[in-house]
């Protein structure tokens, strides 16, 4: 399945993304490459196994949900190295 340049140039656009003529010429021949790898699951022959949900078979267990005390804010943040107010103050990411 090749996938062609102007429809690597319209993903481009939706993206607000500028690619120049090289990266759009690279980017066009590296998803066909993709396409057509993952197309090769549609030939393998899946007759007679049954679905998957989990790779392995487990049971889930839920708990019961019950209302429980829980630490009042001073207490959570007793041991915050800082705060403001009731939330943790950590340094600005970015």
């Amino acid at each position: 399945m090749a996938v062609s340049e102007e429809t690597i140039r319209k993903i481009a656009h939706l993206a607000r993304l500028e690619l120049t003529e090289k990266e759009v010429q690279t980017y066009s021949k590296q998803l066909t490459g993709i396409l057509d790898y993952v197309s090769q699951l549609s030939k393998v022959d899946t007759t007679g196994v049954e679905p998957l949900v989990t790779a392995t078979d487990m049971a889930v267990n839920f708990r019961e949900d019950k209302v429980e005390p829980s630490l009042s804010p001073d207490d959570l943040l007793s041991n915050a190295p800082d705060r403001s107010g009731n939330l943790f103050k950590v340094p600005p990411v970015l």
